[in-house]
């Protein structure tokens, strides 16, 4: 049985704390004990590391090895349009579990009125959300969750490749895109529940996004991220 991994903010001459909150929930939920050995991240390295306080609102461990990782994904960034914000927490969670490096919400033009404003006060919320999303998938590094952006500056990204997703007919599937050889460093742009406006898609083709395809269905914009991280991250396998 695979070990739980946390994270920690830092790591200090071989040793490490988790404290506040998050202490709570090892030493009231998980039972954490004096001698129990997890693992831990600072977001560079994995250690196996060993219990050697267990307080209330104070976990210190002693670091015992370095945690061999496997082969490093591409960085995929996420830039998803803002929606009701349950459905996109959920969207966060889902999207880390499949190992997106970055997270950028994006007001588009179809997005509801106010989600903007209200996003820029949530972004602390998802960020604890991607964190324990990475500890229970146990993933190395949690992803970055970006502040909220204007749809014109999410569009100056520079990845290899830079993907918009469009539910009308004529576009390529993503996994065509993709089979040409290794998944390079990718951006993915995912609509509002309303979809893309005409002037949008002007805009993605003067910016050189490329329109990609999920499949003949109309998905939710939740269920568009699993389905398009999902595909990245079996191709990054084949070729890894």
């Amino acid at each position: 049985m695979a070990r739980r991994r946390f994270f920690v903010d830092q790591v200090h001459q071989g040793h490490a704390e988790i404290t506040g909150d998050n202490a709570q929930h090892l030493t009231r939920v998980l039972r954490a004990e004096v001698g129990q050995i997890f693992e831990i991240s600072d977001n560079q390295q994995v250690w196996l590391a060993e219990v050697e306080m267990a307080r209330r609102d104070l976990i210190r461990f002693r670091l015992l090895e370095e945690v061999e990782q496997g082969p490093a994904a591409p960085p995929v960034t996420l830039y998803l349009a803002l929606i009701k914000f349950d459905h996109f927490e959920w969207a966060v969670e889902k999207a880390t579990e499949l190992g997106v490096t970055r997270v950028v919400p994006v007001e588009a033009e179809r997005s509801e009125h106010g989600l903007f404003l209200g996003a820029q006060k949530r972004v602390e919320r998802w960020r604890r959300i991607g964190r324990e999303a990475s500890e229970q998938s146990r993933r190395s590094h949690t992803p970055a969750i970006d502040d909220p952006v204007r749809l014109r500056d999410a569009l100056k990204d520079e990845s290899k490749h830079r993907i918009w997703f469009d539910e009308q007919p004529g576009a390529k599937s993503l996994m065509s895109l993709l089979e040409a050889g290794p998944v390079e460093p990718t951006a993915i742009l995912i609509g509002p529940e309303g979809g893309w406006s005409p002037a949008e898609r002007d805009l993605f083709a003067a910016s050189g996004w490329t329109a990609a395809s999920l499949g003949p269905l109309v998905l939710r914009a939740e269920t568009a991220v699993c389905a398009a991280l999902a595909v990245i991250t079996q191709m990054s396998r084949n070729y890894n």
